[in-house]
C-alpha cells in the first residue's frame, strides 16, 4: 500500500504536478504497480519515437563519416588536377661530395656542369690565444683579476651593450651579445659563445657571404675588454665570402650561400672541385607513379567504405534499446545489441548508389583531344585509364575499384613513353565535357556528391540549431514529438492517480460508514 503527498516528481523523464496519491490503503490493491502497468503500454509509443530519433542520428553519423572520406579524396584529386604533379623532375649529381642537386617542375631536362672554386662562408672572430682566466668566473672582475668594478660599453655591428665587471660574468656578456637587436627588431647577425676548456670566446655571423660581417669596438670604460677577450688584434670589420663557381661554361658566378636555385635546379655546394661535375636533370616518372598509386589507394578506400555501408547486413529485429531494456542488459550485451541495431543503417541508400555509379562512370570514361604517340612502332593514344594500365573493376564485390595492371609496369611505361599524354588524361582543361581530364571530372563529381550528403546529413562543424539538412530537421521533429508525448504521459499518469485516489477515498469513506453502522448495531443490542 502507498500513501504519498508529493511535490513535483520526475518519472520516466517526465515531470508530474502536485497530487495527493493514496495507493491501496483502503482497497488493499497495489495501485503503484497498476498505474505502472497502465503507463507501460502508453510509453511504448514514446519509446518508438525515441528509437526513430536514434536511428536518424546514427544515419546522420554514418553519412558524415562517408562525407569525410569523400572530402579527403577530393583533396587528393585536387592535387591530381594540377599539371605540376605530372611535371616532377629529378636531378642526379655526378659527385655529391662537391654538389647535391634537386629539380623543380620549372627545370629543363638536360645535363648541367658545375665547377666549384670556393664555398660560401660566414665571418669568424676567435680569441687568438687563451685569455688566461682565473678559476673564479663569477664576474668579469674575478675572472680577469681586475682591481675595481666598472661599466664597460662595447659595440657589436653598430649596436651597443654595457656590462658591469663587478656583477656581470663572461656568460652574461655572451647572453647579452646574443640578445642584441636593432631598433627595427632585427638581430645584429652575430652570435657569441665561450668555451671554458679552451678559455676562448667565439664570434660567428648568422649568415654567409661577403655581406656577412663582424665589427667589434669599445665605446667606453677604462679597461680594454676586447684586449681581455683577446680579439683586439683583428682589423674590423671581418667579413665572410661568397661561393664562387662556373656553371655551364659561365665562369666567376657567385652566391652568398652554398644553397641556391638557378633555372629551376637547386644546388647545394658541399666541396670544391678541380674539374666540372655533371648534374643530370630529367623527368621523375617514379614520383609521378607514386602520386598516381597513392591516389588509387585513397580512391579504393573511399569506394570500399561506401560499398561496406551499402552491403552491411540490416537486423530489423534489433531496434535501439529503450531505457528499460538497457537496465536489464550487461555492458557487453548492450554493446553487442547496439552493433546489430546500427548495422546496415545506410543499406540500399540510393544517394550512395548514385555516387558510386557516377564515380565509376568517370573513371571508365574516355578523354577526347589527346594526340597519339608511337610506342614500339605502333600508334598509341593514352586517352583512358585502361590505356595507361589502370583498370576499373566490373560490377562484382569489388565494384568500381581501380587496379594497376602488371604490378604497375604498364603505367610506368606510359609515363616514360608519353608523359604529356598522361598529364592531359588527368588534367586537360576545356569547355567541352568529353575533353575534360579524368581528375577534373572526378573533382566535379565529388563536389556534387559532398553537397548532396551535406543537404542530407549536414556537417559536424555547424551547430544543430543552424543545421537545415534533411536529417537535422527530422531529428528536431522527433524532439518535438518526444516533448509533447512526455507532457501527455505526465498528464495521463496524473489522471490515473487522481482516479485511483478518488476510488481509495470513496472506499475509505464506505469503510468508515460500515464501521460506524457496525458499532451502532452493536450498541443497540
Amino acid at each position: 500500500m502507498k500513501y504519498d503527498i508529493s511535490s513535483k516528481v520526475s518519472k520516466g523523464g517526465m515531470e508530474m504536478s502536485n497530487i495527493l496519491r493514496i495507493g491501496g490503503l483502503a482497497s488493499g490493491m497495489d495501485i503503484d504497480q497498476m498505474v505502472s502497468d497502465l503507463m507501460k503500454a502508453q510509453r511504448m509509443r514514446l519509446d518508438s519515437i525515441k528509437q526513430k530519433k536514434q536511428l536518424a542520428e546514427w544515419k546522420r553519423e554514418d553519412y558524415r563519416t562517408i562525407n569525410s572520406s569523400l572530402m579527403s579524396l577530393r583533396s587528393a584529386v585536387s592535387k591530381m588536377r594540377l599539371q605540376g604533379t605530372y611535371l616532377a623532375m629529378k636531378a642526379v649529381s655526378g659527385d655529391e661530395s662537391v654538389v647535391k642537386a634537386s629539380a623543380g617542375t620549372g627545370a629543363a631536362p638536360g645535363v648541367y656542369t658545375i665547377k666549384v672554386e670556393r664555398l660560401a662562408a660566414g665571418a669568424h672572430v676567435t680569441s687568438d690565444s687563451a685569455m688566461g682566466s682565473a678559476a673564479d668566473k663569477t664576474t668579469l672582475q674575478s675572472q680577469f683579476g681586475l682591481g675595481s668594478a666598472e661599466d664597460i660599453t662595447i659595440s657589436v655591428n653598430g649596436v651597443e651593450l654595457t656590462v658591469n665587471t663587478g656583477t656581470d660574468s663572461i656568460y652574461t656578456l655572451v647572453n647579452k651579445i646574443n640578445g642584441l637587436t636593432r631598433p627595427d627588431g632585427s638581430g645584429v647577425g652575430v652570435k657569441a659563445s665561450y668555451d671554458a676548456n679552451l678559455d676562448r670566446i667565439f664570434f660567428t655571423t648568422t649568415t654567409t657571404g661577403s655581406s656577412a660581417e663582424i665589427s667589434l669596438s669599445q665605446v667606453s670604460g677604462g679597461t680594454n675588454l676586447l684586449a681581455l677577450l683577446k680579439v683586439d688584434s683583428y682589423t674590423y670589420p671581418v667579413t665572410g665570402q661568397n661561393a664562387r663557381f662556373d656553371l655551364n661554361g659561365v665562369t666567376g658566378l657567385e652566391q652568398s650561400t652554398n644553397e641556391f636555385t638557378i633555372a629551376g635546379v637547386k644546388y647545394t655546394l658541399a666541396g670544391t672541385s678541380a674539374s666540372s661535375v655533371t648534374v643530370q636533370v630529367s623527368r621523375d616518372t617514379n614520383a609521378v607513379f607514386e602520386s598516381i598509386k597513392s591516389f588509387i589507394e585513397q580512391y579504393n578506400s573511399t569506394v570500399e567504405l561506401i560499398k561496406s555501408e551499402l552491403s552491411e547486413e540490416r537486423y530489423r529485429d534489433y531496434l535501439p534499446l529503450t531505457d528499460e531494456q538497457r537496465e536489464k542488459l550487461s555492458d557487453d550485451q548492450e554493446k553487442k545489441w547496439e552493433e546489430k541495431a546500427r548495422s546496415g543503417i545506410l543499406k540500399g541508400e540510393s544517394l550512395l548508389y548514385g555516387t558510386l555509379s557516377r564515380m565509376r562512370s568517370v573513371m571508365s570514361a574516355r578523354v577526347d583531344g589527346i594526340a597519339p604517340v608511337v610506342v614500339d612502332g605502333a600508334a598509341v593514344t593514352h586517352n583512358t585509364l585502361s590505356s595507361i594500365g589502370i583498370t576499373v573493376s566490373a560490377y562484382d564485390y569489388n565494384d568500381g575499384k581501380l587496379y594497376l595492371k602488371n604490378d604497375g609496369a604498364d603505367l610506368k611505361k606510359a609515363l616514360e613513353t608519353d608523359p604529356d599524354g598522361v598529364l592531359k588524361l588527368f588534367t586537360q582543361a576545356t569547355g567541352v565535357d568529353s575533353e575534360k581530364g579524368i581528375a577534373k571530372r572526378l573533382y566535379d563529381e565529388l563536389d556534387r556528391a559532398i553537397d548532396l550528403i551535406i543537404d542530407k546529413a549536414g556537417i559536424a562543424s555547424v551547430s544543430s540549431a543552424y543545421d537545415n539538412s534533411f536529417l537535422a530537421k527530422q531529428i528536431r521533429g522527433y524532439d518535438d514529438q518526444i516533448e509533447k508525448w512526455e507532457k501527455r504521459l505526465a498528464e495521463m499518469e496524473d489522471r490515473y492517480w487522481k482516479q485511483f485516489t478518488a476510488m481509495e477515498q470513496a472506499i475509505s469513506r464506505m469503510n468508515a460508514q460500515s464501521a460506524w453502522l457496525a458499532q451502532q448495531f452493536s450498541s443497540g443490542r
